[in-house]
Parts: structure tokens; C-alpha cells; sequence
């Protein structure tokens, strides 16, 4: 995986907090206690920081050895450095894991182990992942969401999408975790839900923001816009070039 550069991790922090309080008070009124969580693909820590804040007493980061220490915002003890394209063995188990925008930097044969890891770490996982064409720095394998589904399915969990609808229009969440982001339950733990919270409880499937779309057409006509004028100043250049002969 190609690494981020210091400025990506502190901006990321900073547009992340928000979106990362105003999900996770609504997530923890849903689950049963939760007293411990790991985030795959961490950044600095700013999901498990504010964790931290909401009472959760333990809790592990893992990413690339390319994060600067420094800038992580949980303890530097309760971070792993960690190649999830190679694989990461933790030994402890948590009640919730989390890996947001990670597994479409993973390539697709790695992508069941990479399901199965974050399966064994939790009975609950927050996941989102990027769908096609959604762009990004070495995303490898961007897939619908029914994609995930599927390998989660296959581990016993069942997926959830109640949290995308709650925050599809707050424009103060990043576009990628309004569109992307789901809850996997192991299946056994489903009795533990206060699913009488949560107005739809449906089955993930793929929903392309507005905020995105609107952002690759614009992008699209704008390419195509400068292309069109590149072929008519060349046009006009051999158009006069030929009148000069």
C-alpha cells in the first residue's frame, strides 16, 4: 500500500472528527456495551480518540509503518504498526472493529483473508469500503457494497444500512463515509441490537452519492471541454498553415 503524506493525515483528523462523534454516539446507543475496539487502517486514531472520550477503555490502531508517530492522537502503545497486504495476526479479540476506506486498497485475492481478519476481531464491525470509480490513491479493488456482503455473509455476519440514510445529507461528513459506510453483526449477536432505534435496518446495497456523482461529471465535461478546444486550435493552426502553402 502507497503511503499518505503527513498533511493527508492531519487534514483526514481534522475533517474526520465530526463525522467520527456524530456516528459513533448514534452506533453505541444501537449496541450492547462496548468496552474495547481496534480500527484496521487507523490513520492517527481519530475513530478510537473519540472512542476514548465516550468511555471505551481499550482500544488498538493498526496501519502502515509510514504513520508518523507524532502525529497520532491516541497513545503510542495502542498503536501497531501492521501490512494488511501481507496479513496482521492480533491475538486479542474486541467488542468493535472498525475499517473504514481501507479493503479497497487490498488486492481482491487478498480481499476473503482481509474479511475473515476483521470477522475474528469483533462480533460488530463498522466497515465501508470505496465502490467503482469512486477514485483514490491505490484503490485497487473498488467494489458495491453487495461485494462485502457477500464475504461477510460467508463468516456469519449480517450486514446493516441504517447509518448511511442518517447521514446521506449532512455535507459535514466526509462524502465517502455517507455513502459507504455499513454494520456487520455476527449473527449470534443479533438478539443484542436495539434495533427498535433504527427506522431502516435494510440490506446494504450500492448507492452512489449525488456528492460524488455530480463531482465525476463535472470533472468528465471539463476534460472533455478542454479536449474539444485542443482539437479545434488544432484544426485552425493546419486550416492556416495549409492556406499559407
Amino acid at each position: 500500500m502507497k503511503p499518505y503524506t503527513e498533511e493527508f493525515y492531519g487534514l483526514r483528523n481534522k475533517n474526520t472528527e465530526y463525522a467520527a462523534d456524530l456516528i459513533l454516539t448514534s452506533l453505541l446507543e444501537l449496541l450492547p456495551d462496548i468496552s474495547s475496539a481496534v480500527d484496521i487502517g487507523c490513520g492517527v486514531g481519530t475513530w478510537l480518540s473519540t472512542l476514548e472520550r465516550k468511555g471505551v477503555k481499550r482500544i488498538l490502531g493498526v496501519d502502515g509503518e509510514w504513520v508518523n508517530p507524532e502525529l497520532l492522537v491516541i497513545p503510542k502503545e495502542r498503536f501497531l504498526p501492521g501490512n494488511m497486504v501481507n496479513g496482521i495476526h492480533i491475538e486479542e479479540k474486541f467488542d468493535l472493529a472498525i475499517c473504514l476506506e481501507v479493503a479497497e486498497h487490498l488486492p481482491a485475492d487478498r480481499a476473503e483473508e482481509f474479511i475473515g481478519t476483521l470477522t475474528g476481531l469483533a462480533d460488530f464491525v463498522l466497515f465501508s469500503a470505496a465502490i467503482p470509480f469512486q477514485g483514490g490513491t491505490n484503490h485497487v479493488n473498488e467494489q458495491w457494497p453487495e461485494y462485502w456482503d457477500e464475504l461477510f455473509n460467508a463468516r456469519d455476519f449480517v450486514g446493516f444500512d441504517f447509518i448511511r440514510s442518517a447521514i446521506w445529507n449532512n455535507r459535514n461528513v466526509p462524502y465517502y463515509y455517507r455513502q459507504n459506510i455499513l454494520l456487520f453483526v455476527e449473527k449470534n449477536r443479533l438478539d443484542e441490537l436495539h434495533l427498535e432505534k433504527i427506522r431502516n435496518n435494510f440490506k446494504p446495497i450500492g448507492l452512489i452519492h449525488p456528492e460524488v456523482y455530480t463531482t465525476k461529471i463535472n470533472k468528465y465535461h471539463s476534460l472533455k471541454g478542454s479536449w474539444k478546444l485542443y482539437r479545434n486550435a488544432v484544426k485552425r493552426w493546419f486550416r492556416s498553415a495549409y492556406k499559407q502553402t
